[in-house]
């Protein structure tokens, strides 16, 4: 599965097998974690790894490149621990408030062996936030609802990226430029996604 994926998104030939065996680790250990906690509503390994890390390197190839990024709001780790195994040569700052999936991403950490990756337990707009070239965050509401909390943790001409689905109704606030759209769809049959991409002005 993971094979197919990858190559569907056009990514197999240059990644390793260490990057692999991590994929298939992280999916393996939520699932562990899932049979006793509420982390996920995927519960098998498979599940996990079509839905939610195979999203996440599906959402990567719509990224721009980043030497830092921060993940508001991450949740168990997604998007930003498939993209930190991706991406070994760039750090990233995983912002989470639920004690839970603060405890679950430490550990994936530990066991994955990922040194670029930091984890900060904290509501994104109470953390002392860094100076990142990319911040995501999924957002369930309106862009403007969700952009506000982002943007101190983005840096001056930094973008801001806000993955969700397919609809394309990005109203984008004021304060931006080089605002976008992009597409780009999950393997093995997923679902179709829109990232809302912009700049933030100088």
């Amino acid at each position: 599965m993971l094979e197919r994926g990858l190559a569907e998104l056009g990514i197999a030939s240059r990644v390793s097998d260490t990057q692999r065996d991590q994929w298939l680790a992280l999916a393996v250990l939520l699932s562990s974690w899932a049979q006793r906690i509420n982390l996920t509503a995927h519960r098998d390994p498979e599940a996990i790894l079509r839905r939610l890390v195979l999203d996440a390197l599906a959402l990567s190839t719509a990224l721009p490149s980043s030497p830092r990024t921060a993940d508001l709001g991450s949740g168990a780790g997604f998007p930003g621990l498939p993209l930190a195994i991706l991406q070994p040569d760039s750090r990233f700052v995983l912002v989470e408030s639920r004690l839970k999936r603060h405890h679950f991403q430490r550990a994936a950490v530990r066991t994955l062996g990922l040194e670029n990756v930091e984890l900060v337990h904290a509501r994104a707009e109470d953390a002392g936030p860094e100076d990142c070239s990319l911040v995501l965050a999924q957002a369930m509401g309106p862009i403007a609802s969700v952009v506000g909390w982002m943007l101190p943790w983005c840096a001056r001409g930094g973008q801001l990226g806000v993955p969700r689905g397919t609809d394309t109704d990005f109203e984008t606030p004021e304060g931006f430029e080089q605002a976008e759209i992009r597409a780009y769809q999950v393997p093995l049959g997923g679902p179709g996604r829109s990232l809302w991409l912009a700049r933030k002005a100088s």
